[in-house]
C-alpha cells in the first residue's frame, strides 16, 4: 500500500501543477540554457566519465534526457534562429547564414511570450552572430539584454512569469591551452572520436574543450541555486542544449552527427520525468514546446512540433527521422559563396545531399577573408595538427575526410560505421535504402514554399532575373507570351540563385510536372 499511496501523491502533484498552469494562477517560467559548440555525449548524464558536469547531471536525473536530438543547422546563427522561430533555416531568408540577419516578420517564441505578459530577457549569446537591426529588431531577437540572471530576476515584476535565455560563450574557442589537464582531468581517459587521430595533441585539445563545458555547468548551477532560493524551481521549465557540435575538424559546420547531434535535457519539477527519450527531436521543436505550455497555442507557421507528446508519454506522431541543413557558415569562399547541403538522419542511416560538390566544404584552401585557410573549421591545435601533418600516411585519411571536396551524395550505415567515415552511396547493396532516403528528402523539400519576395539584399543578377520572371508571368497572364518563355525565365532565376548561393528548392519543378500532367498551367503560374 505505501507504493500505491506514493503514486497517488505524485499524480495529485502533477494534476495540481497542470491545473494551476491551465488556470493561469501559476503560469510557468521558462529557463532556456544553451552552450556554444557542445556535442552530444559530453556530460556525465550521457556517460562521459572524464568531464565533470554535476549540475547538468542533476537536472537530467530529474527530467527528460534526449538521446537523439539534433540542431537544425551545425552553425550558430541559423541554429539559434531555428530555435527561436520553430522554423528551419532555409525558411528564414538571410537567417540561414552565419552573420546574417533574422527578419522580424518571422515571429519567435520570446516575442510571443512578451506579448502574452511574460518578463523576457537574455544574458550572454542570444541569437547571433549577426545584425539584428537589419532584420527589423530593436534588440536581440531573444529578448532584452541583462548582465546576469540575478539582475534579470530583480527587474521582474512580481505578478509576471519569466522567460530567460542564457547563452554561454562556452565551450566555444579559444581555449587556454593546457587548462583541462591542469584542472585534474586525465588525457589518458579521453575517448578520441573515430574521425580524429588518437594522438596526445587531440586528447589535450579535447580536455581543454571539456574544461569549458565544466564552466558552462557551473553557470547552470548558479542559476538553479537562484531559482531554488526564490521558490521558482518547481514551476520553471528548464531546457538545456547546445547550438551545434564541438569546434573541431569535421564536427561544427558539418552535417555529420559530430556537427548536428546535441545534448537536450528538459525538466520541470514533478511535471516531467525522470525519463530517457530515444525518439528523434529537432531544435526546431523547442519553440512549439515552450508555447504549448506557456500560452497553449503553437502558430501553424512553425515547422517544428511540440515535444509534449514525448514528455507526457503520449504519442501523437511518428518521429522516425530528423532533417538537418546548412547554407553559408563563415565567409571563407571567393564571392562569399556557401556550401548548401541537406541531410536526413534515421536510426540506421545518414544521407547527405551536397548541392555544390565542386566547392570546398571547409572553405577555400587559401586565405579568402579573415578567417584563414579552410575557414569553416575553427582554428585550434587539432586543426593545426591535421594541416601540418597532412602528408603523413597515418594522418592523411583524417585530413581528407575533414577538408577535401565531397561528392554530391553521401550515405553512411550507422550500424557498422557510427563515426560516418565510409561513404556507401555507390554500393549497390544500399540501392533500396538510398532511393527511399532520397524520396523522403525530396518530399521534405517539396513542402517548402518557394519565396520570391525580399530580394533587396540579393545580388544584382538575382534581382534582374526575378524582375524578368515577373514580367514574363504578367505577359503570360495577359495572353502575350507562352509557357515556354515563363519556364525559361524561372529556370534562369533559379540558376542565378544557385550561382549566388541564395536559398532555393526544387519545389517549382514538382509543381511544373503536376501542371504538365493535369494541363492546368495557370495553377502553376499563380503559385508564384
Amino acid at each position: 500500500m505505501p507504493h500505491v499511496s506514493a503514486i497517488i501523491v505524485l499524480v495529485l502533484i502533477y494534476a495540481t501543477n497542470v491545473h494551476c498552469i491551465a488556470q493561469g494562477r501559476d503560469r510557468p517560467n521558462i529557463l532556456f540554457v544553451i552552450a556554444d559548440d557542445w556535442s552530444y555525449g559530453h556530460a556525465g548524464i550521457y556517460g562521459d566519465r572524464v568531464v565533470r558536469t554535476p549540475n547538468i547531471d542533476a537536472v537530467g536525473r530529474e527530467g527528460a534526457v534526449f538521446r537523439n536530438a539534433f540542431a537544425a543547422s551545425p552553425s550558430c546563427t541559423p541554429s539559434r534562429a531555428a530555435i527561436l522561430t520553430g522554423k528551419f533555416p532555409h525558411e528564414l531568408e538571410a537567417g540561414a547564414n552565419l552573420w546574417g540577419y533574422l527578419p522580424v516578420k518571422y515571429d519567435n517564441y520570446s516575442r510571443i511570450l512578451e506579448r502574452a505578459g511574460y518578463h523576457v530577457g537574455v544574458t550572454g549569446k542570444g541569437w547571433g552572430p549577426g545584425n539584428f537591426e537589419a532584420g527589423g529588431y530593436a534588440q536581440n531577437p531573444a529578448g532584452k539584454s541583462y548582465k546576469s540572471f540575478a539582475l534579470f530576476l530583480e527587474d521582474k515584476p512580481a505578478d509576471k512569469p519569466f522567460s530567460f535565455w542564457f547563452g554561454s560563450q562556452n565551450p566555444h574557442i579559444p581555449y587556454d591551452r593546457g587548462s583541462g589537464e591542469a584542472s585534474g582531468m586525465d588525457p589518458g581517459r579521453v575517448r578520441v572520436p573515430g574521425w580524429l587521430p588518437d594522438e596526445p595533441e587531440f586528447r589535450r585539445d579535447i580536455l581543454d574543450y571539456y574544461y569549458e563545458i565544466e564552466q558552462f555547468d557551473r553557470q547552470l548551477g548558479e542559476m538553479i541555486s537562484l531559482l531554488r532560493q526564490k521558490g521558482e524551481y518547481e514551476n520553471t521549465l528548464i531546457i538545456i542544449t547546445g547550438d551545434n557540435g564541438m569546434p573541431f575538424p569535421r564536427a561544427k559546420a558539418n552535417l555529420y552527427d559530430s556537427g548536428t547531434k546535441v545534448p537536450l535535457i528538459i525538466s520541470m519539477g514533478a511535471v516531467i520525468g525522470p525519463m530517457e527519450i530515444n525518439e528523434f527531436a529537432s531544435l526546431t521543436d523547442i519553440a512549439p514546446t515552450i508555447l504549448e505550455l506557456a500560452v497553449k497555442n503553437v502558430p501553424r507557421t512553425m515547422s517544428g512540433a511540440s515535444l509534449w507528446d514525448l514528455l507526457k508519454k503520449e504519442k501523437r506522431q511518428e518521429r522516425r527521422m530528423v532533417f538537418t541543413e546548412r547554407e553559408r557558415h563563415a565567409n571563407v569562399r571567393d564571392a562569399e559563396l556557401g556550401y548548401p547541403s541537406r541531410a536526413i538522419r534515421t536510426d540506421d542511416f545518414l544521407y547527405i545531399r551536397n548541392y555544390e560538390p565542386d566547392r570546398w566544404p571547409a572553405g577555400d584552401p587559401e586565405l579568402y577573408h579573415s578567417v584563414g585557410p579552410f575557414g569553416d573549421v575553427d582554428g585550434s591545435p587539432s586543426k593545426e595538427y591535421l594541416m601540418t601533418k597532412k602528408s603523413q600516411t597515418d594522418i592523411a585519411p583524417f585530413f581528407q575526410i575533414a577538408f577535401a571536396k565531397r561528392p554530391a551524395e553521401e550515405l553512411y550505415d550507422l550500424r557498422s560505421d557510427p563515426d560516418q567515415k565510409k561513404n556507401v552511396v555507390e554500393d549497390r547493396r544500399y540501392g533500396d535504402v538510398l532511393r527511399q532516403l532520397k524520396t523522403q528528402l525530396n518530399a521534405a523539400e517539396a513542402k517548402i514554399k518557394f519565396a520570391l519576395e525580399n530580394y533587396n539584399e540579393a545580388p544584382k543578377q538575382v534581382r534582374a532575373a526575378r524582375q524578368a520572371y515577373l514580367q514574363k508571368t504578367t505577359l503570360y497572364k495577359n495572353g502575350l507570351t507562352n509557357l515556354v518563355d515563363v519556364t525559361q525565365a524561372l529556370y534562369a532565376l533559379n540558376r542565378a540563385e544557385i550561382d549566388s548561393d541564395i536559398i532555393y528548392t526544387n519545389v517549382w519543378q514538382s509543381l511544373l510536372m503536376k501542371a504538365a500532367a493535369s494541363g492546368d498551367f495557370d495553377l502553376f503560374i499563380n503559385e508564384f
